[in-house]
């Protein structure tokens, strides 16, 4: 911020269209909240998959996706909507996972413009000894903390602020 009021260099043009406004206390409260969430939670869900399973908390949600899906195969722009990653962040993870056996990537028989990926029984036997480290650490770090009321708004939150990935659609 430039102490004379002044533009600095790199601003958004669109920044003179409309009057700055700081944040009130009560924002900056949410504000510095959300982003120590967004930060530090990925981290904290990570490590026991990593200590146990030798897994990214991406891998994890991947797979886990791909587990759920019927005959367990997704198009990758999908899987990678539901993993909340972008598809060439999602397509080097399928990589890893194919060179590990767990994942085969086929076309879309229905539209060959479309790659599916498909859990193998070897990435469904992983994603199965990972999801009960996943699971107490997902109660232990967030929802044990929360009662109804705040779980409720919390996904209501989530909605209101769901970002999709660039390159989704």
């Amino acid at each position: 911020m430039s102490s004379t009021g002044g533009r600095m260099s790199g601003t958004d043009e669109h920044e003179d269209d409309e009057e700055l406004r700081w944040l009130d206390e009560q924002e900056k409260a949410a504000w510095t909240g959300l982003i120590s969430l967004v930060l530090l939670l990925p981290g904290k869900l990570e490590s026991p998959l990593r200590q146990e399973h030798g897994l990214t908390l991406f891998e994890y949600l991947v797979l886990s996706h791909l587990s759920e899906a019927p005959q367990r195969r997704l198009r990758m722009g999908e899987l990678a909507f539901l993993a909340s990653g972008s598809l060439s962040r999602l397509s080097n993870v399928i990589k890893r996972c194919e060179q590990r056996g767990w994942v085969v990537r086929t076309p879309d028989p229905t539209d060959g413009r479309y790659t599916l990926a498909e859990l193998a029984d070897a990435g469904f036997d992983i994603v199965h000894l990972a999801a009960p480290t996943h699971l107490r650490a997902v109660r232990r770090i967030v929802l044990d903390s929360l009662n109804t009321t705040d779980q409720k708004a919390l996904a209501r939150i989530a909605q209101k602020l769901r970002i999709v990935p660039d390159d989704f659609g």
